[in-house]
């Protein structure tokens, strides 16, 4: 086995003062503001530290938002994978996923308007628009006896809707218009009041509750334990009743890695490679089997590619970059579905490299209601945008629907400990040779361009000023 050598230095080029461009939330013309830099190269663990102070990768390019400015201010978000607990929205995305693998069914009830970019709507979070759709075609029989029977039931809904005078009447046009995309319609609600004459059937018990069934169940627990004290008290055989079946909740794992039967009329398969980015591959002894680095994973369906998921593996966390995907597999929601299926894989990365236990998933943009999806993947965390600390989103959320931009941090005496205290300590790269600031401002004549340096100095920190290499002419 080869040895592991320590990878090369980082080298950056920063591009001073900020950029100003279209908000991809709220179509700003210039409200979007950020600083930027190009990666010619850097180390798994300069990336970390940059993405712990704010910072974002598209490709090469290595942007942080102006918080304070930008009309929508972004806010890494962290999940932890450990602790974490599919809710019940994604346990029915998970469950339609093996639905459609087993059987080819798609249940009307599931095909709701999940957001399609769990994690990652793309390369820079909608400022960039980068995602590329793939040109797959998918089964067009399938589909077309998925509308066949969407249909039917719809038209037999609408003559029962006539037939009991509801309140809503459903067009056939707008079933049409549903279903002309190739995609399942919604889940209609339907209201039908009395018939004419007719109110409740008294002569039949009402219906119970879950919560009175709860109540019902704890009322017969109490009893059964006073009576086996009370047995057991007089020396008496203690008769009890049969314990209810445990009510365990699947775990995330059990969920997704279910198997399928042997006659499942789809089959999904994942596979898994390095992908080109500025971020240099590294294999260390104590690291993740594939590495560090960026991975695209592939999602291939019977055979044919339907998402692929840019994912980077860090010293501390798997990163969520964007994801590719085909539209007309939009209904089985493949943005939650990939989202869920990482924290997975972050948790199998966990048992052989300790440390790595977190799932970024890029930006939180609360000022945008679409982009809200990200905070019920639970816990997890935002980064405070001065200090740079992170605090559970359940303390940022009330904050922030007060103010765009906040500082989630309480101590109004913290600031932030990571900023550059030694400019001269800067490390900078010039006429190919690496040197301290210190020495390369020696020789220049333009005082001015210290003012830039100590800008980039303050939003990399002083690790990362002291580890990259700053490119200078």
């Amino acid at each position: 086995m080869a040895s592991w050598s320590a990878p090369s230095p980082s080298l950056v080029e920063y591009f001073e003062g900020q950029t100003s461009f279209q908000c991809g939330y709220c179509k700003n013309k210039l409200g979007s503001r950020s600083y930027g830099m190009w990666a010619h190269s850097m180390t798994v663990q300069d990336y970390q530290d940059l993405i712990d102070r704010g910072w974002r990768r598209s490709g090469k390019y290595v942007y942080k938002p102006v918080m304070d400015q930008t009309c929508c201010p972004q806010y890494t978000i962290r999940c932890h994978p450990l602790q974490f607990q599919p809710s019940k929205s994604h346990k029915k995305v998970l469950k339609k996923m093996l639905k459609f693998l087993a059987k080819g069914e798609i249940s009307k009830g599931n095909c709701e308007d999940e957001p399609m970019d769990s994690t990652v709507e793309d390369a820079v979070d909608g400022d960039f628009a980068l995602i590329n759709k793939l040109d797959i075609k998918c089964d067009l029989k399938t589909l077309s006896d998925l509308k066949g029977s969407i249909e039917s039931e719809e038209k037999e809904k609408e003559k029962s809707i006539k037939k009991e005078g509801s309140k809503e009447f459903i067009h056939p046009q707008s079933i049409e218009e549903k279903l002309g995309s190739g995609e399942p319609s919604h889940p209609i609600k339907v209201h039908i009041g009395p018939k004419p004459g007719k109110g409740a059937d008294l002569s039949k018990p009402p219906c119970r509750k879950a919560r009175e069934m709860r109540k019902e169940r704890q009322r017969l627990k109490r009893m059964q334990q006073a009576s086996a004290a009370a047995s057991e008290a007089q020396g008496q055989p203690v008769c009890l009743l049969p314990k209810a079946k445990s009510n365990q909740p699947k775990s995330l794992e059990d969920l997704i890695f279910q198997s399928l039967p042997e006659n499942a009329s789809h089959k999904l398969e994942f596979t898994r490679f390095l992908c080109s980015s500025p971020l240099e591959a590294e294999h260390p002894a104590d690291g993740p089997e594939c590495g560090y680095g960026s991975f695209h994973q592939q999602y291939w369906l019977d055979g044919k590619i339907i998402a692929v998921g840019v994912l980077d593996i860090l010293p501390y966390c798997v990163s969520s970059v964007y994801l590719y995907y085909d539209p007309d597999y939009s209904f089985l929601s493949l943005g939650v579905y990939s989202a869920l299926r990482e924290i997975a894989f972050t948790r199998q990365l966990h048992e052989k490299t300790s440390q790595l236990s977190y799932y970024y998933m890029g930006f939180y943009i609360h000022s945008c209601p679409k982009m809200r999806y990200k905070g019920q993947y639970r816990p997890s965390d935002l980064l405070c945008p001065e200090t740079y600390v992170w605090v559970p989103i359940e303390q940022c959320l009330p904050s922030l629907d007060n103010s765009k931009y906040c500082r989630f941090n309480q101590d109004p005496e913290a600031e932030d400990e990571g900023r550059s205290k030694e400019l001269d300590r800067l490390r900078v790269f010039h006429r190919r040779s690496a040197m301290p600031y210190g020495v390369y401002k020696n020789h220049q004549e333009d005082p001015s361009e210290e003012a830039g340096v100590l800008e980039y100095a303050n939003l990399v920190g002083q690790k990362c000023s002291e580890r990259m290499l700053l490119f200078r002419h």
